[in-house]
């Protein structure tokens, strides 16, 4: 009789679990001490100004956004087991042939593009009040992001981020190393997106080769108020297309690498105090 234990992705995870967990965390670790680490050093170089919010996040925050992480790397290692057995058994897409490197660059553009638009409207539906509180709320317990609230998130959220990989890989064939390659590539932009601190150059929005990418004060402003706007995470085309681009990202953004302070009352471009939570269903 076969036990649970058989069951073919289960037995992976008996193998493979504590591998696919630290390749996680891994990423996780590295790319949030990164970020954080040149963010220790713009403050050095007189850029501290590019601190986009007045409120600094507690050691409580931090402490929050790291166990949540880990929490939702258990999830993507829980997953990872289901994604090779799906690779394994044909159920999941990989390339019968020898594929080319500009092919390759060409599909891990793709996927790039693929996941901006899963992430917008998966991140959009989480913001309906109904499915609000169950899937997104732990991650905007971080009003002042850091970037290790890259992966704070609950369990369900985990499950609908890690979705995109299995979704992907069963409609396109695609080899290991882009599937590699764009798993850093996301964690990366997420805790830049997370940093706190403006890090890219004034002119990032004054050039159409550059101002359709996402900066670090286009998604802290979705953290500190701008609750319905600004869902993407690699572009700002869902946004604009949308209607859902904060009408003063634009100006918030100058006034960040311009070295402008906030009002006197000490608001966010949001109107709302820079310290309150971004909606009431956090605190519900």
């Amino acid at each position: 009789m076969t036990s649970l234990a058989d069951f073919p992705p289960l037995a992976i995870l008996r193998h493979h679990g504590l591998a696919f967990f630290a390749f996680d965390f891994g990423r996780y670790v590295v790319a949030a001490a990164v970020v954080s680490a040149l963010i220790f050093t713009m403050r050095r170089l007189g850029l501290g100004h590019r601190k986009i919010q007045q409120r600094r996040a507690s050691r409580a925050d931090l402490r929050r956004e790291v166990l949540q992480s880990v929490q939702a790397v258990l999830v993507y290692a829980f997953a990872s087991g289901f994604v090779a057995w799906g690779i394994d058994s044909g159920v999941l897409r990989k390339p019968e042939h020898g594929t080319s490197l500009g092919s390759d660059l060409v599909l891990l553009a793709a996927m790039i593009v693929a996941h901006d638009a899963y992430f917008y409207w998966a991140h959009r539906a989480m913001h309906h009040p109904r499915l609000f509180r169950l899937f997104h709320r732990d991650h905007h317990r971080s009003v002042t992001p850091t970037p290790w609230a890259a992966y704070s998130f609950a369990i369900p959220e985990a499950l609908v981020m890690v979705l995109f990989v299995p979704l992907w890989l069963w409609l396109v064939p695609t080899p290991v190393w882009v599937t590699l390659a764009w798993l850093i590539f996301q964690i990366t932009r997420n805790a830049m997106g997370h940093a706190g601190y403006e890090l890219m150059p004034r002119w990032w929005l004054s050039t159409p080769l550059t101002r359709w990418i996402n900066t670090t004060t286009h998604h802290d402003l979705h953290h500190s108020g701008g609750f319905n706007t600004n869902y993407g995470l690699y572009f700002t085309w869902w946004d604009r297309l949308m209607g859902t681009e904060h009408p003063r990202y634009a100006q918030e953004f100058a006034r960040v690498v311009q070295g402008g302070s906030q009002s006197a009352t000490g608001q966010s471009a949001t109107g709302q105090p820079a310290t309150a939570p971004a909606h009431a269903a956090l605190d519900s």
